[in-house]
């Protein structure tokens, strides 16, 4: 996949990514194995998080056909996100003075997918070099799913990428899952 030409990483500014939400949404679900029932609350999340300060969103296109969508925003006190965080580090006995530096000085990656079939493929690295390129902030920070000694290609590319451990185990309101929470210094290696 590396040697095909036909492969673009396309940053969209707002408004083109607010347009095209409703295709990006779908590819989350599809990646994701979401139930198509949360579509419209989704699209809703999406268009607002659009509007964060910092937002940038990059998409992965082949043969002109959208494969892959990545978007993330500057990290914000105030936000839902990071009231989370707070709650999860004060659980665990925190949080420490680097853990409070990596919160005042962040970058949120909010959504990384890849369609089914096109995984595994560097597809996601190029995505996050390009959505994290430029960014001001010092470090960026992720959440994914866990899953058993971190078996899948999320969990991969993260940790190829210098993702380390922030939270793990950690439930956010309202979601029986448990998560692991992630940061990397910026920038990230090559």
């Amino acid at each position: 996949m590396d040697g095909d030409v036909s492969l673009t990483i396309r940053r969209l500014n707002p408004q083109e990514f607010s347009v095209n939400v409703p295709v990006l949404v779908d590819i989350y679900i599809t990646a994701m194995n979401y139930d198509p029932a949360i579509r419209d609350a989704r699209i809703n999340v999406w268009r607002r998080n659009s509007m964060n300060l910092g937002f940038t969103a990059v998409c992965a296109l082949l043969d002109g056909r959208v494969i892959g969508i990545a978007y993330g925003f500057r990290g914000d006190q105030d936000h839902w996100w990071q009231h989370q965080l707070r709650r999860g580090l004060r659980e665990r006995g925190g949080p420490s003075p680097e853990e409070i530096a990596i919160l005042q000085d962040y970058f949120e990656v909010a959504e990384v997918h890849v369609m089914p079939g096109h995984q595994g493929r560097g597809i996601g690295r190029k995505m996050m070099y390009a959505l994290l390129e430029g960014t001001p902030a010092q470090h960026a920070v992720l959440s994914t799913p866990e899953v058993d000694e971190e078996a899948n290609n999320a969990f991969g590319l993260y940790r190829s990428l210098g993702f380390r451990d922030l939270l793990r185990h950690f439930r956010f309101d309202g979601d029986q899952r448990e998560f692991a929470v992630l940061h990397a210094d910026l920038p990230l290696d090559d």
